[in-house]
C-alpha cells in the first residue's frame, strides 16, 4: 500500500429478519465555486469507505495550547487501554512522562496528520461514486437530573437497568464477518422476537423492579437516554452516576423530525432546548412525541469515585470534557487522536480542537461522523444542544506508521 494514501473498506451490512436495523444519519454538506460534476448512475449496492491521505501540521488547521492539553489528558487516559499495542506502545510511554504544559510539543514531535475523506464505493466494481472531506459533528454531554430512589406521586418515570428478558445474541460467534453486530430480542415460546419498542416499554409496570431511580420529568429521562450517561442528584443528598448498559435493539430516530414534518418547528430553530420547551407547552402530545423514537436505553449505576472525572465512555475509561469524541469504530478505532475543524452558521459555532476517539453512540454511524463531548451540567448541555456542524478531520498517527496498522 502506498505511503501517500490508505483506504479502509467497511464490511457490507447483512440484514437478518430479526436484526434491528442500524440508523445511519448522513448529512451531505457541499460548497463549491464551480459547476458540480454530473452524478454517476449507481447500479450496484454501495458501501461507505474511509480514506486517509498523509498531510502535515502546517497544512492542518492550528490548535491552541489549551486544546492540545485536553487532548493529551484524554490520550494518557486512552493509553490505559491501547498502550500495550505495538502501534501505540512507544508514544504512550512518552505521553506518560510528558507534562501537560508540553502537550503541543508532544503531538508535533511524535505524530503525523492524515487527512480524512469519506467515500461511497460500489461493492461489486469498486467504483468510487462520491468523495467528500466533510461530515457531521453533533454534541453531547453528561446531564445532571434530580431523582428519587423510590417511586412517588410525582416521581413516576423510571430510569431502568437492563431487564432480564432482554436477550442478546453476538453474531460473531457464528459469523466472524459480523464482528460487532448483535441481535437483541426476547423469547416468545421457543422463538426469539424483536424486543419491545419505547411505546411498549413505558407501559410495562413489570419493569419497575429494574428502576435505578425515579424522575418527575419524562423529557429529562428521554434526553438522558440520548446522551447515554448522566448524574442523578437524589432527594437524600447523595449522587449516583449512571452509564449506558444496553439498548432494546430498535433504531434511534430523531424526534425533531416529527416536529418539523408537522409544522411545529422549523429546521433552523431545532435544538434540544427548543424541543424541551415545546414538550412542556404541549403535555397532551408528549407521549406521541417521545414515542417517535423507538429506541430505549438501559443504564448501569456507577459510584462516583472522582467527581472531577467524566463519565465512562465506550473504551471503558473516563471521558475528557472538550477532549473526547464519539466515533463509528468500524472506521476509527477507539484511542485514536485527531484534529477536528467544526463550523456552522445557525446558531454560529466554529472551533478547531485536538480530540481523542473514546466513545461510540447509536446515531454515530459513518466514516466522518463525530459526537463532541462538551462536559457535565447545564452549560455543557446548552452547547451540545445547539451543535450540528460540518466537520473536517485529520487522523494523528505515530510518526513512521500508516493507517493500515490500525487494523
Amino acid at each position: 500500500m502506498s505511503r501517500l494514501g490508505f483506504s479502509m473498506k467497511s464490511t457490507a451490512l447483512l440484514f437478518f429478519k430479526l436484526a434491528a436495523p442500524l440508523a445511519v444519519t448522513a448529512l451531505l454538506l457541499t460548497s463549491c465555486g464551480t459547476t458540480p460534476p454530473e452524478e454517476q448512475a449507481i447500479n450496484e449496492p454501495t458501501i461507505e469507505d474511509i480514506r486517509f491521505q498523509i498531510s502535515s501540521f502546517s497544512d492542518a488547521p492550528q490548535v491552541i495550547d489549551e486544546d492540545w492539553q485536553r487532548a493529551l489528558e484524554a490520550f494518557k487516559t486512552s493509553c490505559q487501554g491501547i498502550g500495550r499495542k505495538a502501534l501505540w506502545k512507544n508514544v504512550c510511554s512518552i505521553a506518560k512522562r510528558t507534562p501537560i504544559e508540553e502537550a503541543s510539543t508532544f503531538f508535533h514531535a511524535n505524530f503525523v496528520p492524515w487527512s480524512v475523506t469519506k467515500q461511497k464505493i460500489g461493492s461489486q466494481t469498486g467504483t468510487v461514486y462520491s468523495s467528500s472531506p466533510t461530515g457531521l459533528m453533533t454534541g453531547y454531554y453528561e446531564p445532571e437530573i434530580k431523582a428519587s430512589k423510590t417511586k412517588t406521586a410525582t416521581h413516576t418515570t423510571p430510569i431502568l437497568s437492563t431487564p432480564d428478558d432482554l436477550i442478546i445474541v453476538d453474531l460473531a460467534g457464528l459469523y466472524p464477518k459480523l464482528k460487532g453486530m448483535r441481535l437483541r430480542g426476547k423469547l416468545k415460546g421457543r422463538r426469539l422476537i424483536p424486543y419491545d419498542d419505547r411505546s411498549a416499554i413505558v407501559t410495562r409496570s413489570d419493569l419497575d423492579k429494574y428502576a435505578i431511580a425515579w424522575s418527575d420529568d419524562p423529557v429529562e429521562v428521554f434526553f438522558l437516554q440520548v446522551q447515554g450517561s448522566g448524574r442523578l442528584r437524589l432527594s437524600d443528598g447523595s449522587s449516583v452516576r449512571i452509564g449506558y448498559d444496553d439498548q432494546n435493539g430498535h433504531p434511534y430516530k430523531a424526534i425533531g423530525n416529527w416536529l418539523i414534518r408537522n409544522g411545529y418547528m422549523k429546521a433552523s430553530e431545532m435544538s434540544m432546548q427548543r424541543i424541551q420547551a415545546w414538550a412542556n407547552q404541549h403535555p397532551e402530545q408528549l407521549d406521541k412525541l417521545l414515542n417517535q423514537n423507538p429506541s430505549f436505553v438501559f443504564f448501569k449505576a456507577r459510584d462516583i469515585d472522582n467527581p472531577n472525572e467524566g463519565p465512562i465512555g465506550a473504551q471503558g475509561l473516563p471521558l475528557t470534557a472538550q477532549g473526547s469524541v464519539a466515533v463509528d469504530r468500524k472506521f476509527l478505532p477507539l484511542g485514536t487522536p485527531l484534529i477536528v475543524e467544526a463550523s456552522q452558521e445557525n446558531p454560529p459555532l466554529q472551533f478547531t480542537k485536538a480530540v481523542v476517539a473514546q466513545d461510540t453512540g447509536g446515531a454515530i454511524k459513518g466514516p466522518l461522523r463525530f459526537d463532541f463531548f462538551w462536559g457535565t451540567g447545564e452549560d455543557a448541555g446548552r452547547q451540545a444542544g445547539r451543535q450540528k456542524s460540518e466537520v473536517s478531520a485529520w487522523l494523528l498517527l505515530p510518526a513512521g506508521t500508516s493507517p493500515e496498522e490500525l487494523r
